[in-house]
């Protein structure tokens, strides 16, 4: 049986509309599907909480081996603190349960042997705001460890010459910083945390450089309320290697070089 033209046209104007309408879902399903898969994770009614490792951290065994085995006993603990503390105080729980995240991510590789790592958390509590926190790893290829800055300086010893050269960099650094977000830069309370210290300066990690293979210095990370207040969220800072020149090592000198590439200051918080 032959229809009549109308309602032809209308069935045709149906099926266009229905097309546009799942063109338009296709587009915005897929950032759905391309959230990551975590590699650890413990999802219960007081917790989610999950580890991420990006792709360059998985194709090292050892270091992703490292990673996911502190990144583990993190959301482990994390769940256990989250069943504790519904027992004692359930309120925090009436918005339903916390989430917890903590990705890490490569920064930079010098020499084909030192890994610089950011380790970055996110906590939802349920609070005011949900809060972060950075660390940083510094992975030794060739030995398959962890290991500090100090190897790359003559001399680390708390307020001592290298250290307070660092911390005279990192002061200056977050101040032009905090200019650039026209933050109080004359507030030094909330550089008082900060000493001449590797355990007391802030997490470190080898920036990376417009010469291949090297480092143009040290980039200190910074979550909120560390330098500054949370509305200002969290700071790097640099410290060029040439403000550390006198105090290189052997293994510094021949690390270090070139300058701080323009993308790497443009992608900083």
């Amino acid at each position: 049986m032959n229809r009549p033209d109308g309602m032809n046209r209308a069935r045709g104007s149906a099926l266009i509309g229905l097309a546009v309408i799942l063109a338009s879902l296709a587009l915005v399903s897929p950032a759905l599907a391309a959230d990551p898969k975590p590699d650890a994770i413990v999802k219960n009614r007081n917790i989610e909480a999950r580890v991420l490792l990006d792709d360059k951290i998985k194709a090292d065994p050892a270091l992703s081996a490292d990673s996911l085995a502190e990144g583990q006993r993190w959301i482990e603990k994390s769940a256990a603190d989250a069943a504790t503390t519904r027992k004692q105080d359930p309120q925090f729980f009436q918005n339903g349960g916390w989430e917890f995240e903590r990705k890490y991510a490569v920064r930079s590789v010098v020499a084909d042997r030192y890994v610089s790592v950011v380790r970055t958390d996110y906590m939802d509590t349920h609070g005011a705001h949900p809060n972060s926190d950075v660390n940083t790893i510094l992975w030794d290829k060739a030995a398959a460890k962890r290991i500090s800055i100090r190897p790359f300086f003559t001399g680390t010893a708390d307020n001592g010459a290298t250290m307070k050269a660092m911390l005279k960099g990192v002061i200056a650094s977050l101040k032009v910083e905090k200019k650039k977000r026209d933050a109080d830069t004359t507030a030094n309370d909330w550089f008082k945390d900060l000493q001449p210290s590797l355990l007391k300066i802030g997490a470190v990690t080898l920036a990376p450089s417009t010469e291949v293979g090297k480092s143009s210095g040290l980039t200190f990370h910074y979550p909120p309320y560390a330098v500054g207040p949370y509305a200002e969220g969290g700071y790097v800072a640099f410290v060029p290697w040439q403000a550390l020149k006198p105090y290189l090592s052997p293994e510094g000198a021949r690390i270090f070089g070139g300058a701080r590439p323009k993308d790497d200051e443009d992608d900083a918080p």
